[in-house]
């Protein structure tokens, strides 16, 4: 340990040997120095800030003649800015031992220790690794195994994807010296200075691999009747009467529903395929209001019966690209409405290029977005108040819809008065009543939350008149409990509670990396932030008592999220029925597309899903979807996990 830390004192001086320089949406955000100070020593120092967040991780590792660790030394915080310590060894009877934040353990079996904090120079170190081994195979330690594809060469860099790390194969690029040149995945580069110039083509080869990964996956787990789809014997449930009928049959023919009634009144054509619902409970596919697609996100979707979405920012054309994919069928995912971010100028403005800070500029943005087929815009934390009134009047005179962070500087009211339509994140609405909380761009609009819920009673008459003047303005409510349960019911070290009832089932690598991002509790506020949770609920069951219309959004893990949403919703007291509308009918009728979806009705799209229990009796129920059906395919989703890598259910 002493050597350790006279490596970091002595780091400063050690000769450079690379600076890479990290990106989001290409936008500089922080750098990765790997220098080797003594032989056989490799030291990385790397950090990032994505608007006041961001990894900072100094480490230090050894590697044996086959490129496997000997010894791996780590400290810092992670992107939630949480400390943490990590220590691997291996000595020389060959005993290796291992101490991280989510668990300690020991072995004799050989293999290549994978860090549970790693900078991602550390993705190179296993590809070369690799490429010694046998094969192209390794034992990962604590778990698992990891193998290596070889993809394209593009001048003097070679592209290899790792399988079993992810849920999908990571990408690495190796310079022809072997020396990693650089780590992309969809928002986020890391690479040298002289790789820039070449970022462009070496996304456009991984998208090339990712699509004929993305490809293979839609032939293996998409099944489309030859002729009709006849579902029998289900209980269904009516989003808009709040009813269900048991012994009811759905004829679906094509991407469309032909008939619904009682078993003995819906013949079965003869080119009929059976699904027999078996007394299943069948439903309206699930919509999930607040997403950022990449990777694999449409698959969980379709594991959790969501057949709608809606993304709420991300990398414009690649984004619409995807969409694309997803309606073509040669990527599985849900149906995506879609939001364009708009943000302003500043240092802790979000990762995104569309940056405006003139009236000329926002309506432009707003043109933009209408003219590519968007249906609405978000206005994000550094957004000039100002000018919200401006992009809210282009927007409604395009046919958009506008929401939101409510932009720093300003407040939650005033923000509805400039003309939105909607708000992202109950907190917004909690900071409406603490002028004195005015700089909301970094994480303080979340860890200010518990101080100001014990503050604040909600039979205050301030709070029941905004309740009115937001059911008045017709303003719609994405509160995003599960990102708040997270934070505040959550614990650095363990997966998010919205996974804990899945996350054991995740390859072994994936499970280690889903912490839970909850916020550190200052020494002695420990009883407020217990609190924090059970405030934001009640707050929600006043919201909607109130008439403010809520609808579902998860802004995490994909699909298991949704389902987290839907179950706190309940626990806060909202009747389970009313859950299923506001998953269901209430998205569709406030998005516009209640023609084609929301119910199960003749003529609209067939997306719904079969239930193996009955979420009206107990809401988590809903996390044990048998089939997800989108325009008459039928999805398994044990099918579809165990594609991703995971333990049978």
């Amino acid at each position: 340990m002493k050597q350790w830390l006279l490596v970091l004192a002595l780091l400063a001086g050690a000769a450079q040997a690379r600076e890479d320089q990290v990106q989001i949406h290409g936008n500089a955000a922080g750098t990765q120095t790997i220098t080797v100070p003594e032989p056989g020593v490799t030291v990385a120092d790397y950090r990032f800030n994505d608007r006041g967040r961001g990894d900072v991780i100094q480490a230090r590792w050894q590697l044996d003649g086959n490129g496997l660790p000997l010894g791996y030394e780590a400290k810092g915080n992670d992107y939630w800015k949480v400390e943490f310590s990590e220590h691997f060894a291996r000595d020389a009877a060959g005993l290796a031992r291992w101490r991280n934040r989510i668990e300690t353990g020991e072995t004799r079996a050989a293999g290549f220790y994978l860090p549970a904090n790693a900078p991602p120079e550390f993705m190179g170190v296993l590809t070369r690794a690799l490429l010694k081994a046998p094969g192209r195979r390794l034992k990962l330690l604590p778990a698992g195994e990891a193998w290596l594809e070889q993809g394209d060469t593009l001048g003097p860099l070679t592209l290899y994807r790792i399988g079993g790390i992810e849920f999908t194969p990571v990408p690495v690029w190796l310079d022809d010296k072997g020396e990693t040149a650089g780590v992309i995945d969809d928002w986020f580069e890391v690479l040298e200075a002289a790789t820039l110039p070449r970022l462009a083509s070496l996304q456009a080869a991984q998208q090339a691999a990712d699509q004929a990964w993305h490809a293979r996956l839609v032939q293996q787990q998409t099944h489309k009747p030859r002729g009709a789809l006849l579902i029998r014997h289900a209980r269904l449930f009516d989003p808009v009467s709040l009813s269900v009928r048991a012994g009811t049959s759905v004829l679906i023919r094509g991407e469309r529903i032909v008939r619904v009634g009682p078993d003995a009144d819906v013949d079965a054509p003869a080119d009929a395929e059976l699904l027999d619902a078996a007394g299943r409970f069948l439903m309206p596919g699930l919509w999930d209001v607040h997403q950022h697609f990449s990777s694999v996100d449409g698959v969980f979707d379709l594991i959790a019966g969501v057949t709608s979405g809606r993304d709420m920012a991300n990398d414009n054309l690649p984004m619409l690209a995807r969409v694309k994919r997803f309606d073509a069928g040669t990527e599985l995912g849900p149906r995506v409405t879609l939001s364009g971010i708009i943000e302003g100028i500043g240092p802790l403005a979000g990762p995104t290029d569309v940056k405006v800070d003139t009236p000329e500029k926002a309506r432009a943005a707003v043109d933009w977005y209408a003219d590519h087929g968007y249906a609405q815009v978000k206005i994000y934390s550094s957004f000039s108040p100002a000018l919200v009134a401006t992009v809210a009047d282009r927007a409604h005179e395009r046919g958009l819809r506008v929401s939101g962070h409510v932009p720093a500087f300003t407040f939650a009211r005033a923000f509805v008065e400039a003309g939105a339509d909607e708000i992202q994140h109950l907190n917004f609405i909690l900071l409406n009543f603490f002028p004195d909380v005015k700089d909301t761009r970094t994480r303080d609009r979340y860890t200010v939350l518990a101080d100001r819920l014990a503050q604040f009673d909600f039979n205050d008459g301030r709070f029941t008149d905004f309740v009115t003047f937001l059911r008045q303005h017709q303003t719609v409510l994405d509160p995003t409990m599960v990102v708040l349960e997270g934070l505040f019911s959550g614990e650095p070290a363990r997966a998010a509670p919205a996974l804990r009832p899945v996350v054991q089932r995740f390859p072994t690598v994936v499970k280690r990396r889903q912490l839970s991002g909850a916020v550190a509790v200052p020494a002695g506020k420990e009883a407020v932030y217990a609190q924090a949770l059970p405030g934001l609920l009640r707050m929600l069951k006043r919201l909607h008592d109130g008439g403010v219309t809520i609808m579902p959004g998860s802004d995490g893990f994909a699909g298991y999220s949704l389902h987290r949403e839907l179950e706190l919703y309940a626990q806060a007291g909202i009747a389970n029925a009313e859950v299923l509308r506001i998953a269901t009918l209430v998205p569709a009728r406030v998005l516009g597309v209640e023609k084609d979806r929301g119910s199960i009705t003749p003529g609209k799209l067939a997306d719904m899903i079969l239930v193996d229990g009955d979420p009206l009796a107990n809401m988590s129920d809903i996390r044990r979807v048998y089939r997800t059906i989108k325009g008459g395919q039928v999805y398994d989703p044990a099918a579809l996990e165990q594609a991703m890598g995971m333990t049978p259910r």
